[in-house]
């Protein structure tokens, strides 16, 4: 492709352009396409995997790692869960036009807040083909057009989506480029899709730490992130024992390359004695090496001894940091020293604990005797997610389908004018 930004600007106007249709659609128009979408990815299953297979073989050859290859792998199961999803969101309920908060003032007027898109979402992901799938929903029954940038390692398997995605889209009369997905691989589609603030009204970025942080830095459009997962879970004095194993087992061990896992123990040094032994052999059986602060090691003594770097590391592996704290308190201010602010957990049958936990520790989502596992849009009930937030502004934790809308003042009055 030779001139990347007058491409970049022709799929910018035309999301502008369809995203006026989309935020007049209603919720059956809406939900007729989502419907249309799934029935073409379900025909076109043979397709989808054969195109897959092109990107594995490129991938294979290109020496993607195992964990890569695995996430950009289509199957008969993975399209059944794309179908799935995009079936789950068309049962949402619909979040545009909704009026809260509707009040009479002393004027007479009636003042209230209207649910509406936001415009146009762009989107930069990697690796997996059924965030295409997943974005393209979301955006859709929220109302707003999608420009879709996919990693070059899944650009086959993505086009392939994308055809079932306009196919959908034109049996529901509405326009195919209310979901764009880009075409080319060249990296500089991706710094024009961040620098257009008259087509794109905001950016999510879906991947590694890299490409946040890049995007996060050469963005002039607002951006939905989060850069790390360094969550932790914290063992109070007032823990029930068995409770506390097996969550920390769980936060740990469930999947180790998500952003909602475990990369920081904290234990009260209390309650130490009854949680290590049995929690420690557990770790040991799944391979999951310890790093441990010096006052653990009087606990686990053949463990690597933990560095100040590794506080601060999201190991995304079978690796956890353990660090044995005297209270809350020097639980807390640990956390608030290294946390990324995505999600935390104690463990206690202390009210009071809970509480203050709860109110002091400032992260995206903070929970009580809970896997951090559960920090999920789909466990949350928000059906898919479009990524999850640890920033305060404009929306927080997993961002949902109301997390892809604003709202806006709405009057409604009788004459009644200013005096």
């Amino acid at each position: 492709m030779k001139n990347i930004h007058e491409y970049m600007k022709k799929t910018g106007e035309q999301a502008r352009k369809a995203s006026l249709a989309l935020a007049r659609a209603n919720t059956n128009k809406k939900n007729n396409a989502l419907e249309f979408i799934a029935s073409a990815l379900e025909e076109s299953r043979a397709s989808l995997i054969s195109e897959n297979e092109k990107d594995m073989k490129a991938g294979e050859e290109n020496g993607l790692d195992a964990a890569l290859l695995d996430r950009l792998a289509l199957n008969d199961s993975r399209i059944d869960s794309m179908i799935d999803g995009i079936r789950q969101i068309a049962a949402l309920p619909d979040p545009i036009g909704e009026v809260s908060d509707l009040k009479y003032r002393p004027s007479g007027i009636q003042v209230g807040k209207m649910r509406v898109p936001l415009g146009v979402v762009g989107i930069i992901y990697e690796s997996r083909p059924n965030v295409t799938a997943d974005a393209a929903a979301l955006c859709l029954k929220s109302g707003n057009a999608a420009i879709l940038r996919g990693g070059s390692e899944a650009i086959h398997s993505n086009q392939a989506i994308a055809k079932c995605i306009a196919e959908g889209l034109a049996n529901a009369d509405l326009p195919t480029t209310a979901v764009q997905v880009i075409e080319t691989t060249d990296r500089a589609a991706v710094g024009e899709l961040i620098t257009m603030p008259e087509f794109v009204d905001v950016i999510v970025p879906r991947g590694g730490k890299g490409l946040i942080e890049r995007v996060s830095k050469d963005a002039n459009v607002p951006v939905i992130k989060h850069l790390d997962g360094i969550c932790h879970v914290y063992i109070d004095d007032d823990a029930d024992v068995q409770k506390a194993i097996s969550i920390a087992y769980n936060a740990k061990t469930h999947r180790y390359g998500t952003c909602n896992t475990m990369e920081t123990l904290l234990v009260a040094d209390s309650i130490a004695e009854k949680v290590y032994p049995e929690l420690v052999k557990k770790y040991a059986d799944e391979g999951v090496e310890l790093r441990v602060c010096e006052k653990t090691k009087s606990y686990i003594k053949d463990a690597v001894t933990a560095t100040d770097e590794d506080w601060a590391t999201e190991y995304l592996a079978p690796v956890l940091s353990i660090k044995t704290v005297a209270d809350i308190n020097e639980a807390i201010a640990h956390i608030q020293q290294y946390s990324s602010k995505h999600t935390e957990a104690i463990i206690t049958e202390n009210y009071s604990a809970s509480r203050q936990f709860l109110t002091e520790v400032d992260s995206s989502s903070v929970m009580v005797n809970a896997s951090t596992r559960f920090a999920d849009g789909f466990e949350y009930g928000l059906g898919a997610e479009i990524g999850i937030s640890t920033d305060k502004f404009h929306v927080r934790g997993p961002v949902g389908l109301e997390g892809l809308t604003s709202q806006k003042y709405i009057v409604y009055g009788n004459g009644q004018i200013r005096e």
